[in-house]
This record gives structure tokens, C-alpha cells and sequence, in this order.
């Protein structure tokens, strides 16, 4: 196996396929350059404490970078090859010719772009996994490297081309995880073809009671887990983790422990619309205000008074009444000298009502201007919102995790410190409520309503601004529920346990995207599509599509045979020959224990990281 990277999830990544998978790893770095002289600038307050956690980070970051160099006899599955640049020399010399799978997660898409030609042209039968945001430019891809790898080797077999090329995003893997910890009633959500599963956590069932499965049941959790203040690290109070994939002598026998359980639901209707003109984006409502509109309402009940009256004073038609109280209000009609008495004073009446409808008229005009020029520019919060989820950081997860709470039509405010970031076109067009301005300074996270706030999502690249902004958010609200994300693991393990001493009365969690996203990117690399990842405290489960003919674990065996208590679980299958990471295929969830597996299908598996590595044949077979 091959990896190439720039950054921490390529680290993780290796050492992943090694420790798990037991592969022979070569890991393509970009060699260290010196580091530029820095210009001596006066330390301003709190620079201390921001140099102090800056230096943590850092250190574990380089704990978890440091690789034995090539040579060394420490570490004999783990190459590492240091080079300026990527290329075919160095895809030659790295082993691309012999490699099975080559994954290819730089930060910049266009490099992986670019590698990714070079190597399918070096290797047609190499397994390649990019890492990829754009998701569109990725499905043609995929098609274009699938065909070129056919034209390359006509021979290749189909079931082979399948999986050659595999684009995956790190911020689409995380994504889910992170939308889910702040959404009340909801947890973790996987998209399996045209399916939303969700994992639910359960709390404890009474005595008597039975707990709802759902369609199968994942996990066990700590018995710490359903504390209040979070406790689900199982390291300080001694509780022996989460139990995944248990039997069901297991779920019958844990008593006081909450479990996670799988629910399948069918998508129902699109996404949200696109904010635009001639769309719901502007509807009647939202041009005028309240008061405007209730001015407009009386004026019209005044004319409808008048015209009834005139038409019944002067026993004209009640049309042509109208019709002349509507001049008389325009100020066109003729002067009504030497007729009744009762017409003169009308005709007065609905002068004043002219006078009376001007200013109306200017302020509806000037209020539907404004509401047009504001239609393409960023919205700010309600005065009167509440309950709302706090987005900090629009960023490639940030928008990923923006589209995913809108999705689920929860209130999201926004908050960037770059007009300019990627997920502010976005917001914008979803007419989302956005603060331009930056979360360290005095008065940003109060104009995003953060005390009347029911969660903060802290998504920035910044490990420092993310923890900052969740101290300061704490300050204002003591039990707002606060999601981290922060770049290395173990400073995340260290802040989450520290945020939930001291406020044990609020939910805290901490996530490393690297390490939700290294499990995928490892499973793809394995040759098999993984359909996502979800965490369990501490641990991750994942979801794959495995097909079952040539397979001695699943061929020809009874549902429950197939079931490895600990390690794997069937949990679905495709009723035809269509893999199921497809959009189009068809499910079966409900699954009767003694129906056979037979060649040609396909099934949905929930494993964890050894036992899908035990199932696909690159671990120890079990017992």
C-alpha cells in the first residue's frame, strides 16, 4: 500500500493500514524544508497562553508525523520516502509498479488530480482512493480513471474495475458525526444509497421493559455514557468502553448501559430549495413587513366603507361607486358642487383616505427595494431567534456540516471571519443567517445569538480559535452544548475531559476530522466501497458493501451464521446484482436470521475496523 499526503491524515491513515490491516505501508511525504527566520514582534496580552496550548498542539502533531526513515530496521512495514515534489520517478521508486492500492489525500485537489493520471498510467490494475472535495468533478472521474484503467488492460475483470478508483472527501466522512452532536433527539447518520440510517442512542430500558432494537443493535454503551455531564471515556471510571456489534444474549444480559441502535428511514422530498427570485425565496411575507401590511388592509377596508356608503347614498351601482371613490382618492375626480350633501362629505372622506394611503404607498416601495437588495446579501440573525444551532467556520467541513443541518431544517446561524470563505456563497444562496467578523474579538458570538443558542459547532482550521470561542461561548451560556473540532486526537482527548470537569453540567465533545476519516479512506484502500463511519465514544464503526460470492464468511451461509458477535454484522442486502453503494438499488433490511447468502449478492455490513479487515481476508480468521 502507498500513501501520499501533506498532512496528519496520511500519518494516520498509514499507520491505520499497518495496525489494523497488517499491510506493508509506503508513506510519500513532502520533505521538510528549513524554517524561514521569524520577525521579531512584542508579545501582546495573553500571548503566553496562546504560545503555551499553540506549542501542545504542535508537539502532538509531531508526535504523530514522526515516522521511522527508510533504512531503519525499527518499524520494518512502514517505509517513508521524502521528496519535493510528486511525480513518476517517485511513484516508481515508492513501488507503484507492485503496489495493490495507492491512496492519494493532499490537500489540494489538483495534485491529487494529477497524481492520480500518473499512477493509473504506470499501474492500470492499481486500487486508487483520492481524497477529493468537489463531489462532481470526483463521479467523473472515477468513470474517467475506471475507463482508462479497460483500455489499458481489455482483459481486467469487471468485479475488479468496480473498485479501482475510489473518491472519497474527509469532509464529507466527518461530516455527519459533527452535524449530529449538536441536534437534539438525533445521533450519527450514514447515507447508504438513497437511505438515511441513523444510529440512535437509547437510554437504559426500565425493569420490565423492553428497548425498540430498531433494525439491529450496534453497541453497547458505557455505563458512564448516559451521564449528563458526558462521561463516556470509561478511562476514569474504571467501565470497560462500548461493547460493538453484541449478540443478542449480550443486549438481554447488559442491564443499566444505554445502547446504539440502527434505524432506516426513506428519504422524504428534495433538499432544500435554492433561494431565488420567482421561488419561494421571496414570497409575499417576507417583501412587507407586518405593520405595513396591516396599514395596507385598513386603507383598503376604508375605501370598500366609502364606496358602500356612497352607493348607498346615491343609489349608484356599487361598481360605479367605486369607481369614483377610487378618483376621488386619486385626487382625479370632479368636484362634487351642487349634488347631495351626503356626496360632498364622501367625496371629503376619501380625500383624507388619499392623503392617508401616500405615505403607505412610499413605504411599501422603499421596504420591497430593500428587500430586493438584501435578497443576494447575507442575512443577519433574528432579534428573536432562539434554539439555534451556532456554526463557527465555513470551511470545507463547515460547509458540509451547513448543508447537512439545513437538510434537517434546523435554524443555523453562521459565523466567518473571511466574506470570502468557501461556504459563504453557500449560506447566502440558503439564506442563511451569517456574522462576518472575528470569534475572538468582543461582541461576535453575542450577535450570533449564542445565549439563546442550543449549540455551538466550532469548525474552524485553528485549533486555538475553535477552544477560545467554546470557552467564550461557555461564559455566556453554561449549558450550551459545544462540538470541537481540533486537529490532533489526543489534544482533543485532553480538552473534552478537561470542558466536562469544569462544566459537568453541559455536553462537550471533541472530534479529529483525521480520525473519523481515516477508517473510510483505509476500508476503500482495501478494496471494497465504504459507505461511512460512525463514532462510537471513543471508538468507530463502519459501514461497507461486501459482495458475498468467493467470500468463505458469507457464501452460502444462514444470516445468523454470518453474524461475528464483536467484529461484524449483516444488516442488509441488495435484492439484485447492483453493489449497494449504488443509488438505485434495491434494499432488504428486515432480514430473516435463517435465509441463506447466495452468489451474486450483495450486503450491507456494519463492522468494526479489525473485523472488516478478518472479512475481507486481510486479518486472522476467526474461530
Amino acid at each position: 500500500m502507498i500513501v501520499c499526503g501533506d498532512d496528519v491524515l496520511a500519518h494516520r491513515l498509514a499507520r491505520e493500514l499497518q495496525d489494523v490491516y497488517g499491510e506493508r505501508v509506503t508513506l510519500v511525504v513532502p520533505a521538510p524544508r528549513e524554517p524561514a527566520p521569524r520577525p521579531s514582534v512584542r508579545p501582546g496580552p495573553g500571548a503566553g497562553l496562546a504560545q503555551a496550548l499553540f506549542g501542545r498542539v504542535t508537539a502532538a502533531v509531531a508526535r504523530t508525523a514522526v515516522a521511522d526513515p527508510p533504512g531503519t530496521t525499527a518499524d520494518p512495514a512502514l517505509r517513508v520516502v521524502e521528496t519535493a515534489e510528486v511525480d513518476d520517478t517517485v511513484l516508481l521508486d515508492a513501488g507503484v509498479a507492485q503496489a495493490a492500492a495507492l491512496a492519494l489525500v493532499h490537500e489540494d485537489d489538483e495534485t491529487n488530480i494529477r497524481d492520480a493520471l500518473a499512477a493509473r498510467r504506470l499501474n492500470p490494475r492499481l486500487r486508487l482512493v483520492i481524497r477529493l472535495y468537489n463531489r462532481r468533478l470526483g463521479q467523473h472521474l472515477e468513470t474517467l480513471l475506471d475507463q482508462a484503467a479497460a483500455v489499458a488492460e481489455p482483459g481486467l475483470d469487471p468485479g475488479l474495475l468496480d473498485a479501482s478508483t475510489t473518491v472519497l472527501s474527509d469532509a464529507d466522512t466527518a461530516a455527519p458525526a459533527l452535524a449530529a452532536t449538536a441536534i437534539a433527539g438525533t445521533s450519527k447518520v450514514v447515507q447508504a444509497g438513497g437511505l438515511l440510517l441513523h444510529a440512535v442512542e437509547r437510554t437504559p430500558a426500565a425493569a420490565g421493559e423492553r428497548a425498540d432494537p430498531g433494525l439491529c443493535t450496534l453497541a453497547l454503551l458505557s455505563a458512564t455514557a448516559n451521564d449528563p455531564a458526558g462521561f463516556e471515556g470509561s478511562e476514569l471510571s474504571g467501565d470497560q468502553g462500548p461493547q460493538l456489534l453484541p449478540d443478542d444474549g449480550a443486549v438481554a444480559a447488559a442491564r443499566g448501559r444505554g445502547t446504539v441502535a440502527l434505524e432506516a428511514i426513506s428519504y422524504a422530498g428534495p433538499t432544500l430549495p435554492s433561494k431565488r427570485f420567482g421561488t419561494s425565496a421571496l414570497p409575499v411575507a417576507s417583501l412587507f413587513s407586518r405593520r405595513l401590511r396591516w396599514s395596507l388592509a385598513g386603507v383598503a377596508a376604508a375605501v370598500a366603507a366609502i364606496a358602500l356608503a356612497s352607493s348607498i347614498a346615491t343609489g349608484d351601482h356599487p361598481l360605479h361607486a367605486a369607481y369614483l371613490t377610487l378618483l376621488d382618492i386619486f385626487a382625479i375626480g370632479d368636484p362634487a358642487v351642487g349634488e347631495a350633501t351626503s356626496r360632498q362629505v364622501l367625496q371629503i372622506l376619501a380625500g383624507f383616505v388619499g392623503l392617508l394611503l401616500l405615505p403607505v404607498l412610499i413605504a411599501a416601495l422603499l421596504e420591497g427595494l430593500g428587500t430586493f437588495r438584501s435578497a443576494t446579501s447575507l442575512r443577519r440573525p433574528p432579534r428573536t431567534l432562539s434554539g439555534h444551532v451556532v456554526l463557527l467556520g465555513l470551511g470545507k467541513v463547515g460547509t458540509r456540516v451547513l448543508a447537512r443541518l439545513r437538510r434537517l431544517n434546523i435554524p443555523v446561524v453562521c459565523v466567518e471571519s473571511d466574506p470570502e470563505a468557501r461556504g459563504v456563497a453557500l449560506a447566502r444562496r440558503l439564506r442563511v443567517p451569517t456574522v462576518i467578523g472575528d470569534v475572538t474579538e468582543e461582541g461576535v458570538l453575542e450577535a450570533a445569538r449564542i445565549h439563546r443558542a442550543h449549540a455551538l459547532l466550532a469548525l474552524t482550521s485553528i485549533d486555538i480559535t475553535n477552544l477560545e470561542a467554546a470557552l467564550s461561548a461557555r461564559s455566556l451560556k453554561a449549558d450550551l452544548r459545544v462540538a470541537l473540532r481540533l486537529y490532533d486526537d489526543d489534544f482533543a482527548t485532553a480538552v473534552y475531559r478537561t470542558l466536562r470537569a469544569a462544566h459537568p453540567g453541559a455536553l462537550t465533545r471533541s472530534r479529529s476530522v483525521s480520525h473519523l476519516a481515516a477508517p473510510a479512506f483505509a476500508g476503500a484502500m482495501m478494496g471494497r466501497r465504504i459507505l461511512g463511519a460512525i463514532p462510537v465514544e471513543r471508538r468507530v464503526l463502519l459501514f461497507a458493501a461486501v459482495e458475498v460470492a468467493g467470500n468463505p464468511l458469507l457464501d452460502e451461509r444462514k444470516v445468523s451464521e454470518a453474524f461475528h458477535p464483536g467484529s461484524w454484522r449483516v444488516i442488509a442486502l441488495t435484492t439484485g446484482s447492483v453493489p449497494p453503494d449504488r443509488p438505485r438499488a434495491g434494499f432488504v433490511w428486515q432480514l430473516d436470521p435463517d435465509r441463506v447468502l447466495r452468489p451474486g449478492e450483495h450486503v450491507v455490513v456494519a463492522a468494526t475496523r479489525r473485523g472488516l479487515a478478518e472479512l475481507l481476508g486481510r486479518g486472522p480468521r476467526p474461530a
